[in-house]
C-alpha cells in the first residue's frame, strides 16, 4: 500500500511522507559514519607509519649490548640500559653539537620572525604600489628553488664572504625561510584592521612605533608559527651545515651524528641512542607547541 502525501491546511501542495524523511536521514547518518570510519582507519594507519618507527628508536636506545645484538628490535629492553646513550654521548662530543645547534636555531628563529614580520608589514601596507606586490612575488618564487639546486653557489659565496660557520648557516636559514614566513604573515596582516594604526598616527607614532608597539604584539599567535616552523627547518636540517661547515669540530647535532656514525659499526644501540638524542628536542618542542601551529596556520588562511 503506497504512502498517501499529507496536505497542509491553507495549502495547496502536499508535502512529503515523513517515513521519506526519515529514511533520507537514517542513510545520511549511516554514510557519515561510514566515511568518519574510513578516515578513522586512515589516520591510524598514518599514525603507525610515525610511531613504530619511534617505538623502534626508543627501545633499542634502551637496550645493553648483548640485547641489541639480538635483532630484536620490538622486543622490550629487559632490563632498560642506558649503556648506549652514555657511550653516543661521549663519542659525538653531544654538549658541543647540542651547544652549536641551539646557536644556529635560536639566531634562524629570532631572525626569522623579525625579518618576516617587518617585510610582511611593509608589503601588506603599501600593496598599492607596484613596487612592494613585484616584492612579494618575487619571494613567492623564490620557495620554488630548493637548497640543492643553488648548494654550489652558496658554499662559493659563504667561503669567500667568511662564513662558512655556524653563524652563516643560521643567516642561509633565515633566507630560505623568509619566502614562506612573510606569506603568513602577509595573509594575517591583511585581517588585521588599520583603524589602531591610523589612531596612532594621529598621535604622532611614527611608522616603527606603530609597527613595534601596536602591530608586532598583535602578531603573537603568527609569530609563534613561523618560529616553530623555522626552529624545526634548523634544527633538523643535514644537507646545509654539512656543506657550508668545513670545521667538523662546529658541526651541528645532525652531521655530527652521522660523522660518528661508521665508528658505531654494528653497536645498534649506540647508533639508536645517537638518533634519539638528535631527534628528542625537536619531538619535543613540537609536542608542546603544535596548538600554536594550527591556530596560527588557520587564523592566517582565514583572514
Amino acid at each position: 500500500m503506497s504512502a498517501t502525501p499529507t496536505v497542509i491546511p491553507g495549502s495547496s501542495a502536499p508535502t512529503r511522507p515523513l517515513s521519506l524523511d526519515a529514511n533520507r536521514t537514517k542513510a545520511g547518518t549511516r554514510r557519515r559514519r561510514r566515511r568518519g570510519f574510513g578516515l578513522t582507519l586512515l589516520l591510524a594507519a598514518c599514525s603507525l607509519t610515525v610511531l613504530v618507527p619511534l617505538y623502534v628508536t626508543v627501545s633499542m636506545a634502551l637496550k645493553s649490548g648483548s640485547q641489541a645484538v639480538d635483532g630484536e628490535a620490538f622486543a622490550l629492553p629487559a632490563p632498560p640500559s642506558l649503556e648506549g646513550i652514555i657511550e653516543a654521548w661521549s663519542l659525538t662530543n653531544f654538549p658541543r653539537a647540542f651547544a652549536i645547534s641551539v646557536f644556529v636555531t635560536t639566531v634562524t628563529v629570532v631572525g626569522t620572525i623579525l625579518l618576516s614580520s617587518m617585510a610582511a608589514y611593509a608589503i601588506s601596507r603599501n600593496w598599492h604600489r607596484r613596487v612592494f606586490r613585484w616584492s612579494f612575488f618575487y619571494l613567492l618564487a623564490a620557495m620554488f628553488l630548493p637548497f640543492p639546486v643553488l648548494a654550489l653557489s652558496q658554499v662559493k659565496l659563504s667561503g669567500m664572504v667568511g662564513l662558512a660557520n655556524p653563524f652563516g648557516v643560521a643567516i642561509l636559514h633565515i633566507l630560505f625561510q623568509l619566502s614562506f614566513s612573510v606569506m603568513l604573515y602577509t595573509a594575517f596582516l591583511r585581517g588585521l584592521p588599520e583603524e589602531l594604526e591610523e589612531s596612532a598616527r594621529l598621535d604622532g607614532a611614527s611608522t616603527a612605533q606603530v609597527f613595534w608597539r601596536i602591530v608586532f604584539p598583535l602578531l603573537a599567535p603568527m609569530s609563534a608559527t613561523v618560529g616553530i616552523f623555522s626552529f624545526l627547518a634548523s634544527w633538523n636540517d643535514f644537507m646545509m651545515p654539512s656543506l657550508i661547515i668545513a670545521d667538523p669540530s662546529l658541526q651541528t647535532l645532525p652531521v655530527v651524528q652521522s660523522i660518528f656514525q661508521t665508528q658505531f659499526s654494528n653497536n645498534y644501540h649506540v647508533a639508536f641512542s645517537s638518533y634519539l638524542m638528535a631527534m628528542a628536542p625537536a619531538v619535543i618542542v613540537y609536542l608542546f607547541t603544535q596548538r600554536w601551529v594550527m591556530s596560527g596556520v588557520t587564523q592566517g588562511a582565514v583572514k
